[in-house]
C-alpha cells in the first residue's frame, strides 16, 4: 500500500497532539520525561508537520502571483476600479 503525502502529513500532526498529550497527562509522575513529550510534540508541528503541509499545498503553484509586485498592484487597483464601476 502506497503512503500518500496528505496521509503522512495527519500522521505527523496526530503523533505531535497525541504527544503532547502524553506529555501533559504524566506531567505530575515524571515532570523531565513530561517535558520532553510536550517538546517532541511541538517540534513535530512546527518543524515537520508545517513545512511538509505547505510544501504539499504549493505545488504547481507560481510564487509570483502571491508576491505583492508593483504589476500585482496595479492588477489589484484595476480589479478595484471595475467593482466601483458595476456598484
Amino acid at each position: 500500500m502506497k503512503l500518500k503525502f496528505k496521509h503522512l502529513v495527519v500522521f505527523v500532526v496526530l503523533a505531535s497532539f497525541a504527544s503532547i498529550i502524553y506529555g501533559f497527562t504524566i506531567k505530575d509522575e515524571t515532570p523531565s520525561a513530561a517535558h520532553k513529550f510536550i517538546g517532541f510534540g511541538t517540534i513535530g508541528l512546527f518543524l515537520v508537520a508545517m513545512p511538509l503541509f505547505l510544501v504539499k499545498e504549493s505545488r504547481g503553484k507560481k510564487m509570483k502571483d502571491y508576491m505583492l509586485t508593483h504589476e500585482n498592484i496595479k492588477k489589484m487597483q484595476e480589479r478595484e476600479s471595475k467593482k466601483k464601476d458595476e456598484q
